[in-house]
């Protein structure tokens, strides 16, 4: 497992998306293009609920982009 550095900007980015509840585009390396609010992260995960309420697991080696829509 990972060291979890929250003082590496990358992770008070998602920080802020996080607690601000900001809607995200997060893709995939696969270019899969999922959209949504994130709401927890760890050293390995994201979990973001998407427009279905449903939570999706997204593991952080998966991840090519996250942007603000």
């Amino acid at each position: 497992m990972s060291e979890f550095n929250t003082d590496l900007p990358s992770i008070r980015k998602v920080q802020s998306y996080t607690k601000d509840k900001n809607a995200v585009e997060i893709k995939l390396l696969t270019n899969d293009v999922l959209e949504g609010v994130i709401l927890w992260q760890d050293p390995n995960c994201l979990c973001l609920q998407d427009q279905n309420n449903k939570q999706i697991l997204i593991w952080r080696n998966a991840i090519a982009f996250i942007r603000p829509k």
